[in-house]
């Protein structure tokens, strides 16, 4: 039996989504938790930021990431494609997903659902930044493999 916790950053662009689909098609197994980490990046002084801003949200489970009012509920407009991919692989692989949502910077609030989930590995899509573009704008995913506390996988876009 397995147990593992699986993260994935997930900001709905087609890097994050290509790494959900590696991460399903190569590593989640039956019974794992997969949690999807959402970085929301909205205004810092609405209610629920405030709110959350030091613990996320409560944690969602699947049923709720299907209920658009719940999703509204947190300003989020979770992504139908990346809805079907997650309820098809649950079903079909027996994997538990959970939601996760965090206010902030991207790179400290990753590293903070590493160690608050004693994460097994996370897996992280590639924006494909340049070398002069990574130290201008700075890189989340050199961040994270940095400092988080569990392997971090980057899955790069495929070639065209």
């Amino acid at each position: 039996m397995s147990n593992r916790k699986i993260g994935v950053a997930m900001d709905f662009s087609a890097g994050s989504k290509n790494a959900l689909n590696w991460a399903l098609e190569n590593i989640l197994r039956k019974d794992d938790t997969l949690f999807i980490i959402h970085i929301h990046q909205s205004e810092a002084n609405e209610s629920r930021n405030q709110l959350w801003s030091s613990t996320g949200s409560p944690l969602i489970p699947l049923d709720e990431i299907r209920d658009s009012q719940i999703m509204h509920n947190y300003g989020l407009n979770f992504d139908h494609e990346v809805l079907e991919v997650l309820e098809k692989s649950s079903k079909q692989t027996d994997i538990k997903v959970i939601l996760k949502i965090y206010w902030g910077d991207a790179r400290e609030k990753l590293c903070d659902a590493v160690t608050e989930f004693d994460l097994n590995c996370l897996v992280m899509g590639s924006r494909g930044l340049g070398q002069i573009q990574r130290i201008l704008l700075g890189s989340v995913t050199n961040h994270v493999t940095t400092n988080a506390n569990c392997p971090v996988l980057i899955v790069k876009e495929p070639i065209k």
